[in-house]
């Protein structure tokens, strides 16, 4: 039997009733800790407000499957993924809808975030660190203590860590990196004096 894929048509004019169920809307809101009690015409408005952000959603998804190159006529989940990263008002629901990415893609990340982890240089961070200035300051301009003359990039007893390139797989593998860093140079106290 084939798939019934016909389009619910929006709503033109507003009816009193609600196309969600009512009673599953209420037993949701029930289930929230901070709302104690809730109307019947709370519910309904909830309700109605659902369909409509539902609708807004799904629009926005068929405008994206008719970006591509060959359209669709049924909306996929990337379609959503994509509206939801390219719509700012959207933008709370990228923790829900993610874009997704192919097991090669985050083994490929996963491989070069240990990489970077052990000190060990691939193929892209060593062009990336190639085209970094030698004094290790990204934005290519010269630091203080190499101005003044003295070339340690310990000045006062405090140096810059490395900074990650912003294609990193996990934030915090730069705070353990910097962590490692800072527990391999520890010299003892340091100098707070200024």
């Amino acid at each position: 039997m084939p798939y019934n894929t016909t389009a619910i048509p929006p709503r033109k004019e507003v009816t009193g009733q609600a196309q969600l169920p009512l009673t599953r809307v209420k037993k949701i809101i029930a289930v929230d800790p901070d709302i104690t009690v809730c109307s019947n015409n709370a519910a309904f408005v909830i309700t109605l407000a659902t369909e409509m952000f539902v609708q807004y959603l799904t629009g926005e998804a068929q405008n994206m499957t008719k970006l591509e190159r060959k359209p669709r006529r049924n909306i996929q989940y990337k379609d959503m993924a994509n509206a939801v990263s390219h719509k700012d008002n959207l933008e709370f629901l990228e923790d829900v809808i993610p874009k997704t990415t192919s097991y090669k893609e985050v083994k490929g990340k996963a491989a070069a975030a240990r990489a970077r982890m052990s000190g060990e240089k691939t193929a892209g961070t060593a062009a990336a660190e190639e085209d970094r200035p030698a004094d290790g300051v990204p934005n290519g301009k010269r630091s203080k203590s190499i101005m003044n003359g003295t070339a340690s990039p310990a000045a006062n007893g405090l140096s810059r860590g490395r900074v990650l390139s912003s294609d990193v797989v996990d934030p915090s593998d730069q705070l353990e990196m910097e962590m490692r860093q800072a527990q391999q140079h520890h010299d003892g106290d340091v100098d707070m004096t200024g």
